[in-house]
């Protein structure tokens, strides 16, 4: 099969290679259709090799994905070949204490294969290729009017709505999300599905976007000044219930937490590049503030599915671009660059 293998860092192209073959409770995948993550360029690039992203070489990274289920390993009764699935990264030893109580994104077995712990196109082989064997935990199946592509986004999609379930939404209160990209939309998209009125802070076509798919008010930072003065603003002087902060920045962080109201919450979803981040932890304790950091998806993939059948949310307009597992150079350059107004990206093996 054909496959992005990485060689090392910044060294990687299309080959073939060697076709997985299932293991007992693993089904293999064909593998349809993959969103480029905001994390892969830095695990092509070797920024997180200082964490074992990836533990090794040669490695093939990717983890946003959809596709069809080609062959069942031994035991697998969940699904059977044909069936239409998406993927997520995670997948958790199953036994330990986080696994059990289903903070499987939170596994104690991190890292250590031997045990079961799986972390697809990080610590494990991923979905850049015709074919992946995948545990059947990280698998959901497909409604049937959820394209490939689109499916591609789930895992996108529930890393947002991680975010909200730690948070809550107060239907009929306010959200500030700052950060127009893909995670930060489809959180603006489940807040205004669950009934909050949204304020969506970035600038430029992506602010646009999310004004386009349904945000009630867009603040665009270049232009307005004061981020917080204007949440307030439009919040009667009071500031939103809750804030998702999506964009990887410190003034991000210190904005989000001075957003919200007494009694808020938080939702630090972007992965910093370090721990050098300033809270503003008087504000936090007089107001009595919840920061949050949200990891992952866990348990969140049907769910987004389901939103997305259902028309609650959108990711079909996210995706941008389309390019074929041949053109995976050109497709990363693509994200990178933000060519031609490039969001999600999706890659098509098969």
């Amino acid at each position: 099969m054909n496959a992005v293998v990485m060689r090392g860092p910044n060294d990687y192209g299309v080959q073939a290679i060697e076709k997985p073959k299932p293991q007992a409770g693993e089904v293999l995948v064909q593998i349809k259709a993959v969103s480029i993550c905001g994390s892969d360029p830095k695990v092509f690039s070797g920024g997180y090799m200082s964490i074992n992203w990836p533990p090794s070489f040669p490695f093939v990274p990717g983890h946003e994905f959809s596709g069809i289920v080609s062959e069942l390993g031994e035991g697998v009764t969940k699904f059977t070949v044909g069936d239409r699935v998406a993927g997520e990264a995670h997948c958790g030893c199953g036994s330990c204490e986080n696994c059990m109580s289903g903070n499987y994104n939170l596994c104690l077995n991190y890292g250590n294969p031997a045990a079961g712990h799986r972390h697809y196109g990080f610590t494990f082989q991923g979905a850049y290729a015709d074919y992946n064997a995948y545990n059947v935990k990280s698998l959901t199946k497909l409604p049937d009017n959820v394209s490939f592509e689109e499916a591609s986004l789930a895992d996108t999609a529930g890393t947002a709505l991680q975010a909200i379930r730690l948070t809550g939404i107060v239907p009929g209160g306010y959200t500030v999300v700052i950060g127009p990209g893909p995670i930060g939309i489809f959180a603006m998209q489940i807040a205004k599905s669950m009934g909050s009125r949204t304020i969506m802070v970035g600038r430029r076509e992506r602010l646009k976007l999310a004004e386009k798919l349904g945000a009630d008010h867009i603040v665009d930072y270049e232009e307005c000044g004061d981020i917080v003065s204007r949440v307030k603003e439009i919040t009667g002087g009071l500031g939103a219930h809750q804030s998702f902060e999506c964009a990887g920045s410190s003034n991000a962080i210190e904005q989000c937490v001075r957003s919200v109201r007494k009694n808020g919450k938080v939702a630090l979803v972007s992965l910093p590049t370090d721990d050098l981040h300033s809270i503003p932890t008087k504000t936090m304790v007089m107001n009595q503030i919840a920061v949050f950091g949200s990891r992952a998806n866990p348990n969140c993939a049907k769910d987004v599915l389901d939103l997305m059948a259902g028309g609650a949310i959108n990711s079909k307009d996210l995706i941008t671009h389309v390019f074929p597992l041949s053109d995976f150079s050109k497709a990363m350059k693509t994200f990178v660059e933000r060519i031609d107004g490039a969001m999600k990206v999706v890659v098509t093996p098969n």
